[in-house]
C-alpha cells in the first residue's frame, strides 16, 4: 500500500495527530530524512553533504503535551541545531518539473458538491472490482495493487482540488509540479499507472501493465504534463557535525 501514513523523508510517523503524539523514536534514520519532516520539504528541497544520506542515526525526544504541528516542526529543527548543530541557508533554485494543464479537449473531471474536511483513512480502505480504493469522505489515496505479475497504482481522489493532484505528482516525480490548469472547485477522478522508479523519467517507463504518468494523465483526466523549469525554495546545508551532541 501507498499513500497512507507515508512521508518524504521515509520515517515513521509521530507526533501531533499521529498514534504516537507523546515523543520521538526514529530508528536507523539519515539525517537528511529528519531534516526533511523537521522542514516538511520534499527531497528535492533539499541538499548537501553526501553523507547526509549515508549515516544513520537513533534519534529520542520527549513531545510536550497538546503540542501542534507547528510547534512538532520547530521542535525537530531545534534538535537538528542542537545535537547536529545544524546550519542552513534559504535559496531558490530552478528545477526540472512539470506543470499541470489542461489538454486539448475538455477534461475528464467529474465536479464534486461536497464540502467537508478531507478524512485521511487509518487502514487501508476496501477496493473496487478495478482495484481502486474505496473512500467515504473527501480523500485522496493512492494504493499499489497487481495486475497480473506487475505491480500498478491506483489512485481515488473524492472532493478534491487540482492542486492536491498535482502535490501527489510531485511526490510520484520526485520533481516540483504545480497546478496550471485554472480549474477552480472540488472533483472526485481516479487514475491507474505504472509506478515511477526512482530517479527515471516518466518516458522511460517499459511496464506494459497501465500506461505511465505522462500517459495516464491525459487518457484518464483529460489533462496533460508539460516539462518546465520550475522556481523552487531550496534547503542548503552549510554545515552539521556527524557526530551528534549526546541527549
Amino acid at each position: 500500500m501507498a499513500g497512507i501514513g507515508r512521508f518524504a523523508s521515509g520515517i515513521p510517523d509521530v507526533g501531533p495527530g499521529t498514534p504516537d503524539p507523546s515523543q520521538i523514536a526514529f530508528t536507523n534514520v539519515t539525517l537528511m530524512s529528519v531534516l526533511l519532516r523537521a522542514y516538511d520539504v520534499k527531497s528535492y528541497q533539499a541538499a548537501g553533504p553526501d553523507w547526509l544520506l549515508s549515516e544513520r542515526y537513533d534519534i529520542a525526544a520527549k513531545i510536550p503535551p497538546g503540542a501542534t504541528m507547528e510547534q512538532f516542526h520547530l521542535m525537530l529543527q531545534n534538535l537538528l541545531a542542537d545535537r547536529f548543530h545544524l546550519a542552513l541557508h534559504h535559496e531558490t533554485r530552478q528545477l526540472q518539473g512539470y506543470e499541470l494543464v489542461t489538454g486539448k479537449g475538455a477534461p475528464k473531471l467529474k465536479p464534486s458538491t461536497e464540502t467537508g474536511p478531507n478524512v485521511e483513512p487509518t487502514s487501508a480502505p476496501k477496493t473496487d472490482i478495478k482495484g481502486f480504493p474505496q473512500l467515504a469522505a473527501p480523500g485522496l489515496v493512492l494504493m499499489e495493487g497487481i495486475r497480473g505479475r506487475a505491480v500498478v497504482s491506483f489512485l481515488t481522489a473524492r472532493a478534491q482540488p487540482l492542486s492536491a493532484l498535482a502535490e501527489t505528482l510531485s511526490k510520484e516525480f520526485r520533481m516540483p509540479v504545480i497546478d496550471k490548469t485554472g480549474l477552480t472547485g472540488r472533483f472526485d477522478f481516479t487514475l491507474e499507472f505504472a509506478p515511477q522508479a526512482p530517479g527515471a523519467l516518466p518516458a522511460d517507463s517499459q511496464d506494459e501493465s497501465a500506461p505511465n504518468l505522462i500517459s495516464a494523465i491525459p487518457q484518464r483526466l483529460g489533462l496533460k504534463l508539460e516539462s518546465k523549469k520550475i522556481p523552487v525554495d531550496v534547503l542548503i546545508v552549510d554545515s552539521a557535525d556527524r557526530i551528534p551532541t549526546e541527549n
